[in-house]
């Protein structure tokens, strides 16, 4: 399997943990508000690090065991590679923690990967509340299946016993507060939800440029509507 990016060392990532992140190359969506177009479909550089493929990571993390405690898998889509689960099993082999960063559209590979204990993290995106219409718009392009598909990812993962993050770009063109507060109840009991600010400066759709993104208190009034749902919310990126 061939990866985009490597960034080498993270802090930010894998909370809690000295991570390397591997960003894969396509992605099934086109959010508007994407912070990483340059990963969807168009080959080439990612500003990070040349390309890196299977032979060259598994050495790679070996010299870093001790120094580096996990490996976190990111995009563009990490699911939609076929090969993934055999490299997941390649980096758990050599000792490192693993988490998934996913848009939660390919819940057949994530029970795979759950039910052979490939994993130790997954952090799932929800785009809006679960409405087909708004979904899509806030996901840019997305199927009937890949919408129920994100329902029944989000079902799986509320028994799951690994770490689960669910988190949401919250932009104020798509997502009133009433908005987040309806995700909030949907995914009621879950450990963890994330709501991250908005940037208007890098995203897929330039026409979003002029949006103003919520304030930090804006958004720490919205994370509170949250809180009766679910067992921590969090503020990202402000």
């Amino acid at each position: 399997m061939r990866f985009a990016g490597l960034l080498k060392q993270s802090l930010t990532d894998y909370p809690g943990k000295i991570a390397a992140v591997l960003f894969s190359r396509g992605c099934n969506l086109r959010c508007p508000f994407c912070h990483n177009a340059h990963l969807l479909v168009k080959p080439g550089r990612t500003g990070m690090a040349d390309e890196i493929e299977t032979p060259e990571l598994i050495p790679f993390l070996e010299e870093r065991r001790g120094f580096l405690d996990a490996v976190v898998f990111s995009g563009g889509e990490p699911t939609i590679n076929p090969e993934l689960p055999q490299v997941i099993k390649q980096v758990k082999e050599t000792g490192y923690l693993v988490k998934l960063d996913t848009n939660g559209t390919n819940p057949l590979m994530l029970d795979q990967l759950l039910q052979q204990e490939l994993l130790d993290y997954v952090a799932v995106d929800i785009k809006a509340p679960m409405e087909y219409e708004k979904y899509l718009q806030a996901s840019g392009r997305l199927t009937f299946e890949e919408f129920f598909n994100v329902r029944s990812c989000i079902n799986l993962l509320k028994t799951a016993t690994v770490m689960v993050e669910f988190r949401t770009t919250v932009v104020p063109l798509w997502h009133l507060p009433d908005d987040i507060a309806e995700i909030a109840r949907y995914i009621e009991g879950a450990r963890l939800y994330s709501l991250q600010q908005f940037n208007p400066r890098t995203t897929l759709d330039s026409d979003l440029s002029g949006v103003k993104p919520y304030s930090k208190a804006e958004l720490e009034e919205i994370a509170a509507r949250c809180q009766p749902y679910v067992q921590k919310v969090r503020v990202c990126n402000v």
